[in-house]
């Protein structure tokens, strides 16, 4: 179980708190806990990246649902930021317009006032196929991953589109007079530097292609379509910047026996019609193994069986669902002669003549029998 505080208790704000609400509440901390308020007091600090990975995800429809519904195991157990693959320069890049003209919005410990940036690769996306049982368990995968990494021996000169700053200025003259504006460089993307020296390997934003292994923790309980991220683990940054993140799909095997619906199971055990009259004990396949059950005599067919936390983990609570059997009474298509002999005296017995509420007309008759004697 993760031991990340709640989102909503980071934020202050309830579970229903609109757009508005969830920036207005994050904005009031980041100004609080801001580096440029606290100087080198890492608890504010801690603090200030804490609402910002906060914000970060409820911030973001699909990311919020994923935690509304299944916690911080819906993202993997990491958000942008929580994994520590994102620093103070993307948390100002990102989000440098919630703390308005009272702080800058470049580069954290450099000049944030417009200044370069640290640039943050793409993230990568791949499927896991899991079988029901690797489901139920939870599972530590390898995966092998071909992804851009930074480039040993590369090293960098300040851009000379920008000399450095990461940012260019255009003057364009309108009848308001000259008006002055500023966007990140073309040339360096921002970052306020270009490749010096490079091997021969590399690509211009000091990048080489690469295989690596990676090992990927999946939490039980997880389901089709599911997406876990990893932080850091996807295509590097130009110019020696930092990864992005790695995203796994959960893609679900189906189970030659067993059918999923949520975190409960469900079964179909076939039983003859002899061991229905009669009773019998038979052995049904669950997730974790084999279980017995117990069919009682007169059993009839479409009568379904709990069996409670036999099903599958919910994420994030100490609580599992159930597995149900759907008991069904297999009637042969073909018999032999003998047998047929059987069915027919067994036809002509007043034990087994059903009658429209379900009971035996036989049991009945005893019954009357025994109050006119």
């Amino acid at each position: 179980m993760s031991d990340k505080r709640d989102y909503y208790d980071i934020l202050g704000i309830a579970r229903n708190a609109s757009d508005a609400e969830i920036k207005k509440a994050y904005r009031k901390l980041a100004i609080k806990f801001h580096p440029d308020k606290n100087p080198d007091d890492k608890e504010a600090e801690g603090k200030f990246k804490e609402a910002a990975e906060a914000y970060e995800v409820l911030s973001n429809n699909e990311k919020k649902d994923k935690y509304d519904r299944f916690g911080h195991a819906g993202l993997g157990g990491a958000s942008g930021f929580g994994g520590g693959g994102m620093d103070m320069n993307d948390i100002f890049s990102q989000f440098g317009d919630i703390f308005g003209s009272g702080f800058g919005g470049g580069s954290f410990g450099g000049s944030r006032g417009g200044g370069s940036r640290v640039i943050r690769g793409t993230n990568l996306r791949v499927k896991m196929k899991l079988s029901l049982e690797e489901i139920a368990k939870g599972v530590q995968k390898k995966i092998k991953v071909n992804k851009l990494v930074n480039a040993d021996g590369v090293t960098f000169k300040n851009c000379g589109t920008c000399n450095g700053t990461g940012r260019v200025t255009r003057v364009a003259q309108t009848f308001l007079g000259a008006m002055q504006t500023q966007s990140a460089c073309p040339s360096c993307q921002g970052a306020g530097k270009s490749i010096d020296k490079k091997p021969a390997d590399a690509d211009a934003n000091g990048l080489i292609r690469k295989e690596e292994v990676i090992e990927i923790d999946i939490p039980a309980g997880v389901e089709e379509g599911m997406q876990l991220s990893v932080n850091g683990k996807g295509n590097a940054g130009s110019f020696n910047g930092i990864s992005g993140d790695l995203i796994v799909v959960i893609e679900e095997i189906p189970h030659d026996e067993l059918r999923r619906d949520g975190d409960n199971l469900h079964y179909d055990a076939y039983i003859n019609f002899v061991d229905a009259v009669l009773g019998q004990s038979i052995e049904i396949p669950t997730v974790t193994g084999k279980a017995k059950i117990k069919i009682e005599p007169g059993t009839q067919s479409g009568k379904m069986l709990r069996l409670k936390g036999k099903g599958l983990p919910i994420l994030q609570r100490h609580l599992t669902g159930d597995m149900f059997v759907h008991v069904n009474v297999w009637t042969p298509k073909k018999v032999s002669k003998e047998e047929k002999e059987i069915l027919e005296k067994l036809k002509e017995s007043e034990n087994f003549i059903p009658t429209p509420d379900g009971q035996e007309k036989g049991f009945f008759q005893r019954v009357k029998d025994m109050f006119s004697s």
